[in-house]
C-alpha cells in the first residue's frame, strides 16, 4: 500500500509539473495600445485597484469602477503619464514616495515592460519600479517582479492639447505605387529649435510632456519680451520693444506670422496640415556656425555638420513620438523616407512623407579661411556617406556665406549687412561684388559702412568696431551686382557626387555664376534631380530647372503675390514632364509667414471649407483658448497652411489648387528620375 501511495503521489506531482510545463503562456501585452485611453491601474498580486488617497495613492479599491481613472498620455513608445481627473499625475515625490503632481516631467513618467502578460512599471527619473507597501500605499521598489495591469475605465480628464479641427479621412491611393495627390512643402525647418546653439529659438515642435512644456517662450526674453533682442530686430522693431511671452494657452504673443524666433511647427499643427492635404514635407536641417558663435546664449556645438546630425536624430525622435500617440511603431502619420518608392508608399497609405535635407553654410565641413578650403574630396566622400546613412537625400551646396564649394547669392538690404559680417567672421573676407548688367543678377548687399546711422547699427556697431574689421569695411559698386565667385573644383566635385548618389540638388542661394555652372553640369548629364525650393534662385535658372524636369517651390507669401509667382512658373512649364508646383514655407527659418491679404474682405475664406479632394471638412483652428482665422491672422503657425491654400483657391481659382495638389506627384517623379539616373 505504501508503495502504491508513493507511486500515486509521484504521478500526481508529475502530472502537475507537466500541466505547469505545458500550460499556455499569458497573452503578451501591447504596451503601446494604451495611448490616449482611459484606464484603472490594477495590482494583480493583491487584486486591488489604485485610488487617490489624500496626498498619496493606494491599491485598495476592490473594483475598476471604484478606482481613480487615468488618461494614459504617451511620452514615448511604451512610456506614459498617468493623468488623473483632477489634472494630477502619479509621480515620484521629493523624498521618494508616490505622490500627485500637476507638473508633467520625468518624475511622472512611467515606462511599461511586459513580462509574461503582466506589467512592470519603471519610473523614468529614478529607474526604480512601482510597488505596493504597507496599507496598499504605492511605493518605489528595487524589485523587478511584474504586478500591474490596466482595466478599461470611464471618467478620465482630457490631457491639454492643441486641436486639429479637421474632420474626414486623408487621401489614400488605390495601391502603393499609384499616382499621389496632395501638396508638397519644399522647404521647412521643423528641427530649427536646435538652431544657433539651441537657445535662440523659443518652443519646440513637441515635448514628451506635452504642449504646456513645448510651447513656452524663451526664459531670456523676460517677463515682457523686451529682452528678446534678436526677436525684436528680426521682426523689424526697435530696441526695447516688448511682446507678450505667453504661448500656451492664450498665445497672445506668439506664434504670429512676423515672429521669427518662436516655434511655428508644433506637431499638432503639422497634423492639421497633413489631414488637409499636405503629403510631402522637405525638412532642412539648419545651422550657421558664425552666427551661432556670435550669439551669446547656446547649449549645443556650433559645428554645422554636428548640429545637422543632431537635428536628424531629433526628427527620428519626433517620428517615434507621433507613433506613440497613435498606438505603436509605424502607426503614426509621419514617416521619414529615404527613397521615392518609400515616399510613394507612405503617401498612398494616407500618411505624410518627410524628406531630410540640409541647409547650412559649411556643408560637408567645407568652410574656408582666406579662400583656403577646410575639406578635401576624401572628407567630402566621408561626409556624404554619413549624410546618406542618417537619411539625408537633399541639400544646398552653398548657403549664406561663400564656402569652399563656391560663391553665394548675397542677402540684400540691412539683413545683407548682418550676413556679410558673418561672411567676414566665417571666411576672413567680406563679400566681393562687381557691377553686372544681367537680368539674373544677384541681390545687392548693403554697404557695411552705411549700416551706421540706421537702427541696424545699434546691433552691429559693437561687432564692426572690433579690430578684426578695422580698415577692411567694403565699398560696393552701384547695383545691379553679381558675386564673381562661381563653383570651385570642389564644388563641381560635390555636384557630380550628388548626381552619382541620386540626391536632390538645391540650387537656391548659389551665386548666379555658380548656379549657371551647376545647371550646365546637370544639363550635360540630363539630370533632373534639382529644385528651387524657396525663391532664392533667378528666373533664368527656374526655366532651366523645369526643362530638366526639376521642381519649383516658390516661397510662401500673401495670396496675391504667390498666385503671381505660380502664373510665371506655369508659363515656362516643360511639356515633357508632369507639372505640379510646391510651396516653400521656410517656417522657423527666419522667414516671416504669409500675412493676411490686404483686401481680405474681397472673397474671404469662409469657414468651414472642404479640402482640395473634398474628403475633409476644415474649420477654424483652435490652440488652447486662441481661435485662428486666416482672414485676420494670416499664417501665424503651420496649422494654418490649409487655410492659406483655400485663400489661394479663392484668389487664383481651381487651377492653382489643382497645380498645388499635383505638387507631391511632381516631386516624386523628379526624385524617381534622379534615382534612375544614378543607377
Amino acid at each position: 500500500m505504501k508503495t502504491l501511495a508513493v507511486r500515486a503521489a509521484v504521478t500526481l506531482v508529475a502530472c502537475a509539473s507537466a500541466g505547469a510545463l505545458f500550460a499556455p503562456a499569458a497573452a503578451a501585452v501591447d504596451i503601446y495600445s494604451y495611448a490616449n485611453g482611459c484606464y484603472a491601474l490594477h495590482d494583480t498580486t493583491a487584486n486591488r485597484y489604485v485610488v487617490r488617497d489624500g496626498a498619496r495613492y493606494a491599491a485598495t479599491a476592490t473594483s475598476a469602477t471604484a478606482a481613480t481613472p487615468f488618461r494614459m498620455q504617451a511620452t514615448a513608445l511604451g512610456s506614459y503619464l498617468l493623468y488623473g481627473p483632477d489634472g494630477q499625475m502619479l509621480s515620484v515625490g521629493t523624498l521618494g514616495p508616490i505622490t500627485p503632481t500637476a507638473t508633467p516631467g520625468p518624475a511622472a513618467d512611467w515606462r511599461l515592460t511586459d513580462v509574461a502578460g503582466i506589467l512592470r512599471m519603471t519610473n523614468v527619473f529614478t529607474g526604480l519600479h512601482l510597488g505596493v507597501g504597507l496599507g496598499g500605499r504605492l511605493v518605489q521598489t528595487l524589485s523587478t517582479a511584474p504586478r500591474w495591469s490596466f482595466a478599461s475605465a470611464q471618467g478620465c480628464a482630457s490631457f491639454p492639447e492643441v486641436e486639429v479641427n479637421v474632420k474626414g479621412q486623408p487621401f489614400k491611393g488605390s495601391h502603393p505605387s499609384a499616382r499621389v495627390r496632395g501638396f508638397v512643402d519644399t522647404h521647412t525647418h521643423v528641427s530649427a529649435f536646435q538652431f544657433l546653439g539651441g537657445r535662440f529659438h523659443c518652443g519646440k515642435p513637441w515635448s514628451p510632456y506635452g504642449v504646456t512644456v513645448a510651447l513656452v517662450d524663451c526664459v531670456d526674453h523676460g517677463p515682457d519680451g523686451s529682452a528678446g533682442v534678436a526677436e525684436t530686430f528680426l521682426s523689424g522693431g526697435s530696441p526695447g520693444d516688448t511682446h507678450s511671452p505667453q504661448g500656451w494657452p492664450g498665445f497672445t504673443g506668439w506664434p504670429r506670422d512676423e515672429s521669427l524666433t518662436h516655434e511655428g511647427t508644433y506637431w499638432k499643427w503639422i497634423e492639421r496640415a497633413w489631414r488637409s492635404g499636405l503629403r510631402i514635407m522637405v525638412n532642412d536641417l539648419v545651422e550657421n556656425r558664425a552666427l551661432c558663435e556670435l550669439y551669446p546664449l547656446k547649449q549645443n556645438n556650433c559645428n554645422e555638420m554636428a548640429s545637422a546630425y543632431q537635428q536628424a536624430n531629433d526628427m527620428y525622435a519626433l517620428q517615434d513620438y507621433v507613433d506613440a500617440q497613435y498606438g505603436g511603431p509605424g502607426k503614426g502619420f509621419l514617416r521619414i523616407v529615404k527613397t521615392p518608392a518609400e515616399a510613394r508608399r507612405v503617401v498612398n497609405d494616407g500618411k505624410l512623407a518627410m524628406v531630410l535635407g540640409v541647409e547650412i553654410s559649411e556643408v560637408l565641413n567645407c568652410g574656408q579661411t582666406l579662400d583656403l578650403p577646410h575639406c578635401t574630396t576624401t572628407t567630402i566622400d566621408d561626409e556624404l556617406d554619413r549624410l546618406e546613412s542618417v537619411g539625408v537625400r537633399s541639400f544646398f551646396p552653398i548657403h549664406k556665406f561663400d564656402n569652399a564649394l563656391g560663391g553665394v547669392k548675397f542677402d540684400g538690404g540691412t539683413t545683407g549687412i548682418l550676413v556679410n559680417t558673418g561672411n567676414k567672421y566665417a571666411t576672413g573676407k567680406f563679400w566681393t561684388a562687381e557691377h553686372c548688367e544681367d537680368p539674373d543678377h544677384d541681390n545687392s548687399p548693403g554697404d557695411v559702412t552705411q549700416g551706421h546711422g540706421h537702427t541696424f547699427s545699434q546691433f552691429l556697431d559693437p561687432v564692426l568696431t572690433q579690430p578684426l574689421f578695422e580698415g577692411q569695411l567694403p565699398i560696393y559698386p552701384n547695383p545691379p551686382m553679381c558675386n564673381p565667385k562661381g563653383l570651385t573644383a570642389l564644388g563641381e566635385y560635390v555636384i557630380r557626387q550628388m548626381m552619382d548618389r541620386g540626391m536632390i540638388i538645391e540650387t537656391d542661394h548659389m551665386s548666379m555664376k555658380a548656379r549657371r555652372q551647376a545647371m550646365a553640369i546637370l544639363e550635360a548629364e540630363g539630370y533632373g534631380g534639382v529644385t528651387s525650393s524657396h525663391s532664392w534662385g533667378d528666373p533664368g535658372s527656374q526655366k532651366r530647372i523645369q526643362a530638366l524636369g526639376g521642381l519649383i517651390g516658390p516661397i510662401s507669401s500673401e495670396a496675391d503675390r504667390f498666385v503671381a509667382d505660380w502664373r510665371e512658373i506655369k508659363q515656362y512649364r516643360s511639356p515633357n514632364h508632369f507639372f505640379g508646383v510646391g510651396f516653400g514655407s521656410d517656417i522657423n527659418g527666419l522667414h516671416s509667414q504669409p500675412h493676411h491679404r490686404s483686401n481680405p474682405g474681397e472673397s474671404p475664406v469662409q469657414y468651414p471649407f472642404l479640402s482640395f479632394d473634398r474628403g475633409s471638412v476644415i474649420n477654424k483652428q483652435r490652440s488652447g483658448t486662441r481661435v485662428y482665422d486666416v482672414n485676420s491672422d494670416g499664417v501665424d503657425h503651420y496649422g494654418l497652411y490649409p487655410d492659406w491654400i483655400e485663400d489661394m483657391r479663392r484668389v487664383g481659382g481651381r487651377a492653382i489648387l489643382e497645380d498645388l495638389a499635383n505638387g507631391a506627384e511632381a516631386y516624386l517623379q523628379m526624385w524617381e528620375r534622379a534615382e534612375a539616373a544614378a543607377q
